[in-house]
């Protein structure tokens, strides 16, 4: 496949840099985002008024003419490998995936290979358009290495354009499963005095704060008020486990999506997930209260328990409304039975 052109009249009152009015007048079927955009001006490939500008930061005027070359997509130093994927749905456009826990997303110095994105190279065979000027799969949002559930790859770049505007924007629904430490309760005086923490009817607890790099270990996030990201989490108590209840099956949902926010949201609240082994690090359970099975499963969990059970989303292309469930992973499904083999302190709620 050869390079593509086009040309882009400058609008009325445009932003003075080129590369954001280029990201404001470009057509949306182009799927060109301003960080692509911004690559290709890098590159040499856009001319405004036929000379060649190579800073983003150029100023630009109502009426200028703009042509954009778009080379071929390029080949990627990603190798395909054969692992076996559990796919919810796929088109030419995207495909929808849902990962096992253990599987890193995409590869990384420390993890090169048995990643997500190898195996959809393995499964995609070469048939597929490419993202950002690369043979490769669109990640448009991740979930962590032992974290199980729903992910969305796109194909193209237009799928991947509007897919990235829906998670962007927060329209795109995603739901997860967790089983934490002990149960949030708006009755807990002690969560009431927490900063950012709130409870909505419903006995919906909230969690809002920045979330930032830990100050000391980089490979942690952690609550903050200033700098970093705006974060919030919702989580509804399901189901209770014990009497009284020292773990909970929780349904979370984001209003943004930062990185390791359940996790850390969580142990914030002081109802960190069984498992954890980063957040949740030293946590006991209270075993009198449990089923001696459950709660020795529960101590020994070899990971956060969480799992992105629902994804939704409109399709970039077609426009449908698409709505995606994976049920609880073995393990998940384990530990709930050995929590409550039908015992009555158990209670939905």
């Amino acid at each position: 496949m050869g390079s593509t052109s086009l040309t882009v009249r400058i609008g009325m009152d445009p932003p003075l840099r080129l590369d954001k009015a280029l990201a404001r007048d470009v057509p949306g079927d182009a799927a060109l985002s301003r960080t692509r955009l911004a690559r290709l001006i890098n590159e040499g490939q856009v001319a405004v008024n036929g000379a060649v500008v190579t800073d983003a930061k150029s100023r630009v005027a109502e009426g200028d003419e703009v042509s954009i070359k778009v080379p071929a997509p390029e080949e990627t130093h990603i190798a395909p490998e054969a692992i076996a994927l559990d796919i919810m749905h796929e088109d030419d456009a995207l495909i929808v995936v849902n990962k096992p826990a253990g599987m890193v997303v995409h590869p990384a110095p420390g993890t090169p290979g048995g990643t997500l994105v190898n195996a959809l190279l393995h499964h995609f065979g070469g048939d597929l358009s490419g993202v950002g000027g690369m043979k490769r799969p669109g990640i448009v949002h991740r979930i962590d290495k032992d974290t199980s559930g729903l992910l969305v790859v796109a194909k193209s770049d237009a799928a991947h354009h509007g897919l990235a505007e829906q998670f962007a924007n927060h329209t795109a629904q995603r739901r997860y499963l967790a089983l934490c430490h002990g149960t949030p309760e708006a009755s807990d005086p002690r969560l009431r005095g927490l900063r950012g923490v709130t409870f909505e009817p419903g006995n919906i607890l909230r969690v809002a704060s920045h979330l930032n790099r830990h100050r000391t270990d980089r490979q942690k996030q952690a609550v903050c008020w200033a700098g970093g990201r705006h974060a919030v989490t919702r989580a509804r108590t399901l189901e209770r486990f014990g009497a009284p209840a020292a773990c909970a099956l929780l349904e979370c949902w984001l209003e943004t999506g930062r990185t390791h926010q359940i996790r850390v949201h969580m142990a914030y609240a002081g109802h960190g997930l069984i498992g954890d082994p980063v957040y949740g690090a030293g946590r006991k359970l209270a075993q009198k209260a449990l089923p001696p099975v459950g709660a020795a499963m529960a101590q020994g969990f070899g990971r956060q328990a969480l799992h992105a059970a629902s994804l939704g989303f409109v399709h970039p292309i077609s426009g449908d409304e698409l709505a995606f469930e994976a049920p609880l992973p073995d393990d998940m499904a384990r530990l709930i039975a050995a929590l409550s083999p039908g015992d009555e302190t158990s209670t939905v709620s």
